[in-house]
């Protein structure tokens, strides 16, 4: 490998890492205090979006269904969200933020994933394209199959 793209190659190494550590170190100490980082990303989610289908959660976070309804189910055990069947269709599910998750997520600041959320909603199109192209990329190079 030349020396210039030996450079290239360890500052990309540096920032992926860099990435990595910080979104666990976010999420660990979001854990540590009480709750994870689903969690709040789903609190956060239904503040943002009012009342949603489990379906929407689950497409929101990436995550499988039985995943999904595994979290709700946690998160209505605290007090955070309230399930309910949709008027419309009985097997659709109704998730909504509780008053109690509404304090959950005033309290936490943003970090970790729900904080890189936020700001990518904030870059022009472009510049999300070539980040959305570079982590296709990252995903090639490790081989990674979509399993949601």
């Amino acid at each position: 490998m030349e020396e210039q793209s030996q450079a290239v190659y360890t500052e990309a190494i540096h920032l992926f890492l860099s990435i990595y550590r910080y979104i666990r170190t976010s999420g660990r100490r979001m854990h540590e205090e009480g709750i994870g980082g689903r969690k709040v990303a789903t609190l956060r989610y239904l503040e943002e979006a009012g009342p949603v289908t489990v379906g929407q959660v689950r497409d929101y976070l990436y995550l499988s269904d039985s995943s999904t309804s595994e979290l709700i189910a946690r998160l209505e055990e605290k007090g955070y969200v309230q399930r309910r069947r949709s008027a419309q269709d009985n097997r659709v599910v109704i998730v909504s933020l509780t008053p109690a998750g509404a304090e959950v997520v005033d309290g936490k600041p943003l970090s970790g994933m729900p904080l890189l959320r936020e700001q990518l909603k904030g870059l022009p199109a472009d510049r999300l394209a070539g980040i959305r192209d570079a982590m296709q990329d990252i995903v090639d190079l490790l081989e990674i199959e979509d399993d949601c």
